[in-house]
C-alpha cells in the first residue's frame, strides 16, 4: 500500500518528462535524473533479491539438505522436496512476497490489518525466531571453532590426534575416519546419549557462542550491518569454493557410483511418512515461511516481478542444495571405497615407508602376514605393541576407517562439516582453503542470524512503546536472553538438543503458523477480494492459478504434514536421533524418551499461545465496549462522529499511512480512528464480501449502525484522490442504503 505522498513522488517524474516530450524539450538534467532514478531503484532491486538468496542459502541450504538427503534414501528425498516446492513452496514464499510489498508494514501488523482476531500470528512467528536464532548461534560457533582449527599448518582433522592415555579406547580413532572422529570428540565432546552431560558445558564452544552473540550486539547497538559488497564477497567466495571442491572430488574413487546412488530413487520409500514430514518441513524451513522476515523484506524491496523473485530464490537455493548434496556423497563414497582391508593395506604401506625413512623404529614393523588376517587383527597388533610405539602408529595412521562400514558414516548435522573438512585436505595448501570457507560460513551464519533479529526488533519496536522510547534495551535483552538461552547447546549434549529442535519442533510450529496465514488470506479475508485488491494496486491481475493454489492445495498440504508430525511425534515407535557411542567409534540411532517429547509438545503449545489470545483480548475489548451507553446509536445518529484529515482509513483499505513503517519508526502504532471506533467493524472488514453478507446476523449489534455512520461519513469527507479498494466500496455502499432504512 502507498500513500498519497508516495503516489505523488511516483508521478511527479512522469510530468516534467510528458510534458518535454509533448513539446520536445527533454533537457539533459531531466535524463540524467531519470536515468540515476532508475539505477538506484534497480541497485536496491538487486541488493533485496541477493538478501533473500543469502537468507533462503544460509538457512538450511549448507548444513541441513544433505544429512537429511543422506538420511532418506538420496534421489527419493530430492524427488519428493522438488514437487513440494513446486506444490507450495514457491505459491506460499509468492503470497508472503506480495502481502509484504502490499501492506507496507511489518510480521505482526500485517496479519492485525488482514484479520485482526488472527494478529497473534505475527507475535507467534517472532517465538520461533528466537527459537531458530537459539540454535543457528550454535551453528556460527561450529564454523567459528573449524575455523580457529584452520589456522594450523597441519590440519587437525586430518590425522588421528595425540593420545595422551592408555586404555582401550585409544584405537577408537582408527575404527573411523580421522575427520568424524574430530567432529564428535574434538569440535562437540559429545556424550552418549542426550540426557547425558547437559549441565556440564564444552568450554571452547561456550567461548565461541559468547563471541557470537556479542558480535551480534556490537552490530545492533552500533546500528550496523553487513555491508553489501561482503555480503557479496561471501555468497560468490562460497560457490567458487564449492566448484573447485566438486570438481577436485570427482576425481575420487568411487565418485561415479556415488553421483548415481544420489540420483537413483525408489518408489517404494514414498509410503513413509516420515519421507513427507521431513521434505515438506524442510520446504518451510529453507525459504523461511512463517518467520515474517520475507514480509519485513518484501515491505522494504521495491519492484512488482515478485513471482519472478519467488521462482529465482527457490531455484537458487535448490541448485545450492544440491552442489552441496553432490560433494557430500562422492566424500561419503570415497570414505566407503577406503575402508576395511583397504585401509588396512594403506595402513601397512605408510608404516614401512616411515620404518625405511628411520621415522619409526624397526620394531613398529607390522608382521608380513597381517594382510592375510581380517582388520580386526590389525587392530590387536596395535593394541599389542609397547606404549610408546603405540602412540605414533596411530599418529600416523592414515585417515581411514579400519573397521568397514557396512551402514551410513554419518547421518547427523555434522555431516556437512566433516565432509567438506574431507574435501579441504585434498587440495594443497589445505589451511589457506579451509580459512577461506570456514570464513564464508561464519559471514553467512551471521547475516542470516541478523535478518532473524530483524524480524525480531523491528516490530516489537512498533508495537510497544517501552521498546521505542529505549530501543538499546530490546538489543541488549535478546542478545543476552539468546546467550542465556544458547548454553544449553553448548553442553556435551548439546548437539542432541539442537536435532530436536530442529527435527521436531521448528518444523511443526512452522507448518501450523503458515497454516493459518494461508487460512487468514485465502479463506477469510478472501483471494478473490485480495485479487481484485491486488489489480487496483499493481494495474494487473494476479494469476489466478496462485489463488487457485492458496485456497485448494497449499491448505490441505499443510494440515497433512501437520497431521503426519503430530503423529510422527506421539507414535508408538518414538523418533530418534543419532548419538555417538565413543567406545565402538560409531553412530547409533537412540529413541527420543517421552519426557523430551514432552518439552516438545510444551514448547509447541507455548508458541502457538499468542494465535488464540488475539481473539480472546478482541472480545474482551469488544464487551467493554458494548455495554458502555446504550443510547450512543442515536447519538451517533445525531451527532455523527467526524474524524480529522490527518486521520487514516480503516484497517481494510488500500491506502495506508503517509509514511511507510517499514523501518522500526516511533510513530503510533494504532490510528485513532481504530480506537474510537468499534472492534466490530473491523471483524466485518476483516471478511470477504460474501462471507460477510452470510454472517451478518453473528455480528448484528447494536452499535453497528453508528459504526457504520461514521465510516460512510468518513468516505464521503476523503478526497476523490485517494484510492479505494472495490470491496471497500462495496460495503460503503450497503451502509448507506442500511441506514438510509434506518432513518426511514
Amino acid at each position: 500500500m502507498e500513500s498519497l505522498e508516495e503516489i505523488s513522488e511516483e508521478e511527479a517524474p512522469k510530468g516534467p518528462r510528458t510534458s518535454s516530450f509533448l513539446s520536445g524539450k527533454l533537457t539533459a538534467k531531466e535524463i540524467l535524473a531519470t536515468k540515476t532514478q532508475n539505477y538506484f531503484a534497480e541497485t536496491k532491486r538487486t541488493e533485496d533479491i541477493l538478501m533473500q538468496v543469502a537468507f533462503s542459502i544460509g538457512l538450511g541450504s549448507i548444513w541441513r539438505f544433505p544429512y537429511l538427503c543422506q538420511r532418506n534414501g538420496g534421489g527419493s528425498f530430492i524427488l519428493m522436496y522438488f514437487f513440494m516446492l513446486l506444490s507450495f513452496g514457491i505459491p506460499l514464499l509468492y503470497m508472503e512476497m506480495i502481502v509484504g510489498h502490499w501492506l507496507r508494514v511489518d510480521n505482526i501488523r500485517v496479519w492485525k490489518q488482514l484479520v485482526p482476531w488472527l494478529g497473534g500470528i505475527g507475535y507467534a512467528s517472532i517465538l520461533v525466531c528466537i527459537l531458530m536464532s537459539l540454535y543457528n548461534s550454535v551453528i556460527i560457533t561450529w564454523s567459528l571453532s573449524y575455523l580457529a582449527n584452520s589456522f594450523d599448518n597441519s590440519l587437525p582433522w586430518n590425522q588421528c590426534p595425540l593420545v595422551k592415555t592408555t586404555n582401550v579406547t585409544d584405537l577408537s580413532c582408527l575404527r573411523t575416519v580421522s575427520h568424524q572422529y574430530f567432529w564428535y570428540h574434538t569440535t562437540l565432546s559429545a556424550s552418549g546419549h542426550i540426557e547425558e552431560g547437559v549441565d556440564a558445558l564444552v568450554l571452547h564452544l561456550t567461548l565461541g557462542i559468547f563471541a557470537a552473540w556479542f558480535l551480534l550486539f556490537l552490530t545492533m547497538i552500533t546500528g550496523l550491518k553487513i555491508s553489501m559488497q561482503i555480503l557479496i564477497f561471501s555468497v560468490f567466495l562460497l560457490y567458487i569454493l564449492l566448484l573447485c571442491f566438486l570438481i577436485r572430488s570427482l576425481f575420487l574413487e568411487g565418485a561415479v557410483a556415488s553421483l548415481r546412488r544420489m540420483v537413483t530413487t525408489e518408489l517404494s520409500s514414498w509410503a513413509s511418512l516420515d519421507l513427507w514430514r521431513q521434505a515438506g518441513g524442510h520446504v518451510v524451513y529453507s525459504l523461511g515461511l512463517g518467520l515474517g522476515t520475507t514480509i519485513n523484506f518484501s515491505s522494504k524491496a521495491g519492484g512488482n516481478s515478485y513471482i519472478q523473485v519467488a521462482s529465482l530464490v527457490a531455484l537458487v537455493n535448490l541448485v545450492t542444495s544440491l552442489l552441496l548434496t553432490s560433494i557430500v556423497f562422492i566424500v561419503l563414497e570415497f570414505w566407503a571405497t577406503t575402508s576395511g582391508h583397504t585401509c588396512v593395506e594403506k595402513s601397512v604401506s605408510k608404516l614401512i615407508s616411515l620404518i625405511k625413512k628411520g621415522v619409526l623404529p624397526q620394531d613398529a614393523k607390522p608382521p608380513e602376514d597381517i594382510l592375510l588376517l581380517p582388520a580386526l587383527d590389525y587392530l590387536d597388533w596395535i593394541s599389542n605393541l609397547p606404549q610408546h610405539l603405540q602412540y605414533p602408529v596411530i599418529r600416523f595412521s592414515p585417515s581411514c576407517s579400519i573397521m568397514t562400514q557396512k551402514d551410513k558414516f554419518m547421518e547427523g548435522p555434522g555431516l556437512a562439516f566433516a565432509a567438506f573438512s574431507q574435501a579441504i585436505s585434498l587440495f594443497p595448501g589445505a589451511s589457506l582453503w579451509a580459512i577461506l570457507f570456514f570464513l564464508a560460513l561464519v559471514i553467512m551464519g551471521l547475516s542470516t542470524l541478523m535478518s532473524i533479529l530483524e524480524g525480531i526488533v523491528c516490530p516489537l519496536q512498533t508495537s510497544f512503546s517501552l521498546f521505542r522510547r529505549y530501543p538499546k534495551l530490546l538489543s541488549v535483552l535478546i542478545c543476552l536472553g539468546g546467550f542465556l538461552g544458547s548454553l544449553v547447546f553448548t553442553s556435551h549434549a548439546g548437539s542432541y538438543i539442537m536435532s530436536l529442535f530442529d527435527d521436531c519442533l521448528v518444523p511443526l510450529t512452522l507448518i501450523v503458523i503458515v497454516a493459518f496465514q494461508n487460512v487468514a488470506l485465502a479463506w477469510i479475508y478472501g483471494a478473490r477480494r485480495f485479487r481484485e485488491e491486488m489489480f487496483s494496486k499493481l494495474g494487473r491481475l494476479l494469476w489466478s492459478f496462485f489463488t487457485f493454489l492458496w485456497r485448494y492445495v497449499t491448505l490441505p498440504g499443510l494440515l497433512a504434514l501437520f497431521t503426519i508430525c503430530l503423529t510422527q511425534l506421539h507414535w508408538r515407535v518414538p523418533s530418534y536421533y543419532i548419538a555417538w557411542n565413543s567406545s565402538m567409534s560409531q553412530e547409533v540411532k537412540q529413541p527420543y524418551l517421552q519426557s523430551t517429547l514432552s518439552w516438545v509438545t510444551f514448547l509447541s503449545i507455548l508458541t502457538f499461545l499468542p494465535i488464540p489470545v488475539q481473539p480472546l483480548h478482541h472480545w474482551w475489548h469488544l464487551e467493554d465496549h458494548i455495554a458502555f451507553d446504550p443510547f450512543e446509536k442515536l447519538q451517533s445518529k445525531k451527532m455523527p462522529l467526524v474524524p480529522p484529515k490527518s486521520l487514516q482509513y480503516p484497517k481494510h483499505q488500500l491506502v495506508t499511512s503517509q509514511k511507510t513503517d517499514t523501518e522500526c519508526s516511533s510513530r503510533k502504532v494504532n490510528p485513532p480512528l481504530i480506537r474510537r471506533l468499534n472492534l466490530s467493524s473491523l471483524w466485518r472488514f476483516s471478511l470477504p464480501l460474501s462471507e460477510y453478507n452470510q454472517s451478518s446476523s453473528w455480528f448484528s449489534l447494536p452499535v453497528i449502525s453508528s459504526l457504520t455512520s461514521a465510516l460512510s461519513m468518513r468516505n464521503a469527507s476523503t478526497p476523490v484522490s485517494r484510492q479505494v479498494s472495490p470491496a471497500s466500496v462495496t460495503i460503503d455502499n450497503s451502509d448507506k442504503s442500511r441506514e438510509t432504512q434506518e432513518e426511514n
